[in-house]
């Protein structure tokens, strides 16, 4: 069986599915792009890390990681084994200093924690043709999915993070945002 390696490409709003996200995979050094239908807290668990936003408390995800870590369990690959009614059946493999653990995982969590810890992701050639499309162009343009913020205590963010917040508000012209958020800047400057 041929692995083909994946990357992540990015998130977009799903055309199929009202409320959830599409994930976008590539191909490493070829054509075909997969769409992988995931919800909104899976979407943005994945956002964050594409947006490297740091979250004040860690989410689910970097509270996985940080646990294998402490316990000298690494993430060697995540594998997209099976396309089944709709749904990509995924496994986790890790490995420590004994022995090679296989986990089954949601495509959604696998994806997430791969892009945590640097570890790859395959699928099989025949998944990638059953599933995926070839982009006319080579490249297709994927939106991010915009981390909702609004929730959050923003005074619990460092002020580099905010800075960053506040040039995306800036840039999606969401003025309001950008000035409650440069408000909290100015407080913790002393300024």
């Amino acid at each position: 069986m041929e692995k083909v390696k994946l990357n992540v490409l990015g998130i977009t709003s799903s055309q199929i599915q009202a409320g959830a996200y599409a994930l976008v995979l590539s191909e490493e050094g070829g054509p075909y792009r997969i769409p992988v239908i995931v919800g909104v807290a899976e979407a943005q668990s994945i956002a964050v890390k594409l947006e490297n936003v740091t979250p004040p408390r860690p989410l689910s995800h970097d509270l996985i990681v940080s646990l294998a870590r402490a316990f000298g369990i690494g993430l060697e690959e995540v594998f997209l084994y099976k396309f089944e009614n709709g749904v990509f059946l995924s496994e986790l493999h890790f490995k420590d200093d004994d022995r090679k653990v296989v986990i089954d995982s949601r495509t959604s969590d696998a994806i997430s924690l791969a892009l945590r810890t640097g570890a790859p992701i395959y699928t099989t050639r025949e998944i990638l043709e059953k599933t995926g499309f070839v982009s006319e162009k080579g490249e297709i343009k994927v939106a991010s999915v915009e981390v909702e913020t609004k929730e959050i205590d923003l005074r619990k963010f460092a002020v580099e993070e905010l800075e960053k917040m506040l040039a995306k508000c800036v840039e999606r012209e969401e003025y309001e945002r950008a000035a409650e958020i440069k408000r909290i800047i100015i407080e913790k400057r002393g300024e």
